[in-house]
């Protein structure tokens, strides 16, 4: 491979079914086909964009995040360019004098990529490639999507990102030029059959409909779970938070999961559910989750629905925030807006600051007294730990049912549930079976209703 010529990663096998994208890039359309660039030998050169003055320092912060998702795809960051301007210019994004920098900073540096931290329109991306002579150009859901293809290990991580890049790509092979066009429309030109540029868009259409059934066909298996793991009353509790915050070591931790854990954006792409031991002898359901992003591709966040959809089933949110990230009050904004796009916006949650020992305490105290009700830990030292459990405890007790049981002997399955779902207060044995006195979820009481002594033999 040459300089400043990024190549394409290829699996083992090679996939029949293969369509040109552009100037000689193939698009791979087989089963577990995802496309995954070679970005080890790219320098890239950074493009932010802000509508206004007071927006310079959240673009700034951003485009410092674009250059952690270059790095984390394996590309190298040489230079940086912001603009500010009413709004993107329709044809380059940015202007033609910014343009023009952009370009001299690329043959300085012997910039092989030029990325956005925008998503770019057909035109736009065309145009720009044309400007930099022929250097590569990406915008931000570009890269997401790559990264998120070096993470897929799962047949199921596969399919949503494959299913994702190909909803990005299918509009913009109309912007590839005419040599992608139908034949047609003057004397000559006329043909039979089908150019490019239909074959393409046909065998696209085809693939993405037949990964939506499969992801139909996995959703109804996780839905199928899902129902088990509600049926068996134990409490769900589901690890959200910022890409990098620290939920798979905290799920670590609480669960000893032997969860992956990297110091990589994205290194988490698919759920893991765990069970977790609370005091008292409860047990508890937990699941880690993709974190997000700011501007998380649209596509993406689609294509992994019902993967999100783990928190809209929670009984709690475990909301992970990094206490020493730039500013950690917008990554729970972000957070917070993607969790309500999925419909999960109104399940309760513990804000969880981690990482307090990279942090100022002054910074960690605002940030507390900020959101009343959230924790303070450190995954690494282990401080905090024990008040999260003790918040854990105490927010799924919120709304639950205190019941006084009598067990028949011969029940032993209903005690073992009891001492699972909830925090048993009293046991004592007597003639005719094992009496208990418990606190369990509301949702859970009435699978004990039969057993109550209780006035009325219902629950209290």
């Amino acid at each position: 491979m040459t300089r400043g010529e990024p190549g394409r990663r290829r699996s083992r096998r090679e996939d029949p079914e293969q369509t040109t994208v552009g100037a000689g890039r193939r698009l791979r359309l087989g089963p577990d086909e995802v496309v995954r660039e070679d970005w080890e030998t790219d320098r890239a050169v950074l493009v932010g964009l802000a509508r206004n003055a007071g927006e310079v320092e959240a673009e700034e912060q951003s485009l410092e995040e674009l250059a952690a998702l270059a790095e984390t795809a394996g590309a190298e960051p040489v230079a940086r360019h912001m603009q500010v301007r009413r709004g993107p210019d329709p044809a380059t994004y940015v202007g033609r004098g910014k343009v023009d920098a952009i370009k001299e900073d690329g043959e300085i540096f012997d910039a092989t990529l030029i990325i956005f931290d925008d998503e770019l329109t057909p035109a736009q991306q065309r145009n720009l490639e044309e400007a930099f002579g022929g250097r590569r150009v990406l915008d931000r859901t570009q890269l997401i999507l790559d990264i998120f293809a070096q993470h897929a290990t799962t047949r199921e991580g596969k399919v949503q990102v494959e299913l994702a890049q190909l909803r990005y790509r299918l509009p913009r092979l109309r912007g590839r030029g005419a040599m992608l066009s139908r034949l047609g429309g003057g004397i000559g030109t006329r043909g039979p059959g089908e150019t490019i540029l239909e074959v393409d868009r046909r065998r696209i259409l085809e693939r993405v409909s037949r990964l939506k059934r499969e992801l139909e066909s996995t959703d109804r298996t996780r839905r199928t779970k899902r129902k088990g793991r509600r049926r068996s009353g134990l409490a769900a509790v589901s690890l959200v938070g910022y890409t990098n915050a620290g939920k798979s070591s905290l799920l670590n931790v609480l669960t000893a999961a032997g969860v992956r854990v990297e110091d990589r954006l994205f290194s988490t792409l698919d759920t893991t559910v765990r069970r977790a031991e609370l005091p008292g002898g409860r047990t508890v359901l937990l699941s880690d989750t993709v974190g997000f992003v700011r501007k998380l591709p649209h596509e993406l966040v689609r294509a992994f629905h019902s993967t999100l959809e783990e928190g809209t089933e929670a009984d709690l949110l475990l909301h992970v925030v990094d206490a020493s990230a730039v500013d950690p009050l917008a990554q729970v904004d972000v957070v917070r807006k993607v969790l309500a796009e999925v419909g999960a916006g109104a399940v309760p949650e513990i804000v969880v600051w981690n990482k307090v020992d990279l942090a100022d305490g002054a910074d960690v105290g605002r940030l507390l007294r900020r959101m009343p009700g959230s924790v303070a830990v450190s995954v690494e030292t282990g401080e905090g730990i024990d008040t999260l459990v003790d918040a854990v405890v105490s927010a799924l007790d919120l709304g639950a049912s205190e019941l006084t049981l009598l067990v028949p002997y011969e029940r032993g399955d209903v005690v073992h549930a009891a001492h699972a779902m909830g925090d048993v207060l009293e046991e004592r044995h007597g003639d005719s079976g094992t009496h208990l006195r418990v606190r369990v979820p509301a949702a859970s009481a009435a699978r004990f209703a039969h057993f109550s002594e209780d006035d009325g033999g219902e629950p209290r």
